[in-house]
């Protein structure tokens, strides 16, 4: 059993699932000139990236990764899509995603969990309520058709959704660790093209101290769902 992992860039890497998933993975970078397949191996994670969805020349591997998100999902291949790949996933099977109009959700947010939730295999354990990792200015506004909603927020509705049977897409990041964040923080602008975290009333130091000292809750809560994903891969 192996997972095919689409990596975006080298600060955006598996974190905390390297540790959690329980089965090996083949990480894929096509910023270093690795191709994208055409097929995953028995599972697929697609993680974050600073480019938005739809910014192709920027990321030129990203019709690629579309393409392949959509043919795991016709396929049934178990497969989990984190905030550029939640809206990479979104946009492959027809749904849209767009700057957001309610600006930067970044840090320890909370995040609540809808009815269908309950039952949800990976999702099912979380409880009504918990704290997850954020850094995203673009949103998935429409989901695609079929799809179940499953987490919501108060600054942005959409924070997961299942589509199929074995496909699940996050907005917020499960395998970010405390320095993972930290790292997207000590970037030029912080990592965000639209003027960095202090033109949105964000200090980093803060910011990386509410990461941090949520780091227990991340850990007791993220952690069964990325090995109940790694239960589906090996029972596909």
């Amino acid at each position: 059993m192996r997972i095919t992992v689409i990596e975006h860039e080298a600060e955006a890497g598996l974190g905390y699932l390297a540790g959690w998933l329980g089965v090996p993975c083949d990480v894929v970078r096509p910023y270093l000139g690795d191709e994208v397949p055409v097929r995953a191996a028995d599972g697929l994670i697609v993680l974050g990236g600073a480019a938005a969805a739809w910014e192709d020349e920027r990321s030129p591997w990203q019709p690629a990764t579309r393409d392949l998100l959509r043919r795991a999902v016709d396929e049934g291949t178990p497969t989990l899509a984190i905030c550029l790949g939640a809206q990479l996933l979104t946009m492959a099977c027809g749904g849209t995603v767009e700057r957001g109009a309610a600006g930067l959700e970044v840090g320890a947010c909370e995040v609540t969990t809808l009815p269908a939730a309950a039952s949800d295999r990976l999702f099912g354990g979380v409880g009504e309520r918990a704290v997850a990792v954020q850094y995203h200015q673009d949103a998935m506004t429409r989901l695609p058709d079929g799809a179940v909603p499953l987490l919501t927020g108060a600054r942005y509705p959409h924070q997961g959704y299942r589509l199929g049977e074995t496909a699940w897409a996050v907005q917020f990041h499960p395998e970010a660790t405390p320095e993972i964040f930290a790292a997207w923080t000590s970037q030029p602008e912080g990592g965000d093209p639209a003027g960095g975290l202090s033109a949105h009333g964000y200090s980093a130091e803060d910011l990386n101290a509410e990461v941090k000292a949520a780091e227990p809750a991340l850990v007791r809560t993220w952690r069964p769902v990325a090995e109940a994903f790694g239960d589906v891969v090996r029972s596909s």
